[in-house]
């Protein structure tokens, strides 16, 4: 079997954000994954501060792993990863649809293209094309994105799921699409069936979550639908401005 393990690729704000670090976060991320897999390495590369989300696209020059998962900061395994690997080793790449799958939100996209979300992915040595080629776009492409918060228009200046799902739509070796149990992000999605397999949020995992993913851990446990409220908006270091 070739080798697996998990990546993690941060950086802190170049201007401080009050007393706010990533660290923590990713301190947590790393636990979640040792948790579930003790038997696998991680390797964590700091990028320097100030870095952009166009250098998360340099992720696969970092990984020293054959099979990889990468998991953002602010991830929480819940469970087991196997299946995630095994998909990125027989197709290339496993990743989920982004929270809003239309790519067209960026300016001037036009069309249905799927947009794919980059804070869970597996991938093996084959996808390398694909990654170069994100590499490449990711400084190339307008990402700017304009939503609407607390009533007004904002504009998030960059991106780095532009350039990947156009990598992702120019190659000839289609990913394999995960359920969003594999990359579930709160507050946008509140409802699942089943086991959670990774948490993306920097809010706390909820107790019910943690009881239910106990619960489809025992034998004959019956799949089920479940809804979570009150879930707090994310905590996510501003890059947005208003538009």
């Amino acid at each position: 079997m070739s080798r697996r393990g998990a990546l993690y690729v941060y950086w802190e704000p170049a201007k401080p954000h009050g007393a706010w670090s990533i660290k923590p976060f990713v301190d947590r991320a790393i636990a979640s994954f040792a948790a579930h897999h003790p038997e696998l390495p991680y390797h964590v590369a700091k990028l320097p501060a100030g870095s952009t989300l166009y250098d998360k696209a340099t992720m696969f020059d970092h990984t020293p792993f054959d099979t990889t998962v990468f998991l953002d900061a602010d991830t929480v395994v819940l469970g087991r990863l196997d299946y995630g690997f095994e998909m990125a080793e027989r197709f290339g790449l496993a990743c989920c649809h982004c929270v809003n799958p239309w790519l067209r939100r960026y300016v001037g996209v036009v069309g249905d293209w799927i947009e794919y979300n980059t804070g869970v992915l597996f991938f093996s040595a084959a996808a390398r094309p694909l990654f170069d080629r994100w590499r490449a776009l990711a400084p190339q492409l307008d990402s700017r994105a304009s939503f609407i918060r607390d009533g007004f228009t904002m504009v998030s200046p960059r991106d780095d799921q532009l350039s990947f799902s156009r990598a992702v739509q120019e190659s000839a070796r289609p990913p394999f699409v995960l359920p969003y149990n594999w990359n579930f992000a709160p507050p946008h999605h509140h409802s699942f069936f089943g086991p959670l397999k990774v948490w993306h949020s920097y809010a706390t995992v909820p107790e019910t979550v943690l009881f239910l993913n106990q619960y489809y851990e025992q034998p004959g446990a019956i799949m089920q639908f479940h809804e979570l409220t009150g879930i707090a908006p994310s905590l996510r270091f501003p890059e947005a401005q208003p538009g």
